[in-house]
């Protein structure tokens, strides 16, 4: 029981350190993006990820881009409120647009 609080206490600090970073290197990329190693590879071998290869091997990333990558094409969240809502208005302004 132990072994795994010291473990877990271990990771956070580690996600810690990560957060502190502003260049990562592939697997510090991989276990902040929580992608895996072959999928990020494949990303940045279809330039679908901003990262840089400074001597043409070793690949590296801006922590700022990777954040930016990551939440792109941001989606609203569609509740069954929201659409009532929706629905009531365009009902109400139905209403007052043909009593003119």
């Amino acid at each position: 029981m132990e072994l795994q609080h010291l473990e877990e206490r271990l990771r956070n600090i580690e996600v810690l350190l990560l957060s502190q970073k502003t260049v990562l290197n592939f697997d510090e990329a991989a276990s902040y993006t929580g992608l895996s190693k072959s999928y990020l590879y494949k990303l940045t071998s279809a330039a679908q990820i901003p990262h840089f290869k400074p001597q043409g091997k070793h690949i590296y990333f801006n922590k700022t881009e990777v954040d930016q990558w990551l939440q792109r094409n941001p989606t609203k969240p569609s509740n069954k409120e929201s659409v009532e809502e929706k629905a009531a208005t365009y009902i109400t302004l139905k209403k007052i647009g043909g009593v003119r």
